[in-house]
């Protein structure tokens, strides 16, 4: 197993289309000229996820204000994220990426340490794609709690 190739600043954001929750095609394409978080999450219903979901959900207000959107991608199924988006009142976009193309894409996908064991599975990420389509702020390897009040400092919202 190797690393995955990780973003960074000023690297142009690989563009997507994803199903939603509902199963309607979303694509970055979709949110050009506003800036985006786009965080992605290993699974829908879990502890960490749920709370940093709710995070999300929470102080959206706030990132509208800032002139930001935010869209969670995770590899579960649209109907799974139906079920977590309707059980935890979510307010903004999930998209199901099962085939792990997206996050691969963004080096949210590959090699991780779990409880001292080397694994394969999603690393916990969060970015921030400008409105020309290029990465300002690239994060990896974020924590679930405590996550999206350190980027509200971070972005100084």
């Amino acid at each position: 197993m190797t690393a995955p190739t990780r973003l960074a600043p000023g690297d142009p954001a690989p563009s997507f289309t994803l199903p939603d929750a509902d199963g309607n095609a979303v694509s970055l394409a979709d949110y050009r000229g506003r800036r985006v978080v786009l965080y992605f999450y290993p699974a829908a219903m879990t502890p960490g996820c749920t709370k940093q979901a709710c995070d999300f959900r929470d102080n959206l207000t706030d990132f509208a204000e800032a002139g930001l959107d935010v869209i969670g991608i995770s590899p579960d199924k649209p109907e799974k994220l139906a079920k977590f988006r309707d059980r935890d009142a979510l307010t903004f976009p999930l998209l199901s990426d099962p085939d792990k193309e997206v996050l691969t894409a963004y080096g949210a996908f590959g090699e991780k340490t779990m409880y001292g064991k080397t694994v394969h599975g999603v690393i916990r990420s969060t970015f921030v794609v400008g409105p020309d389509g290029k990465i300002e702020v690239a994060q990896y390897n974020v924590r679930a709690t405590g996550h999206v009040a350190k980027l509200r400092r971070d972005l100084e919202i």
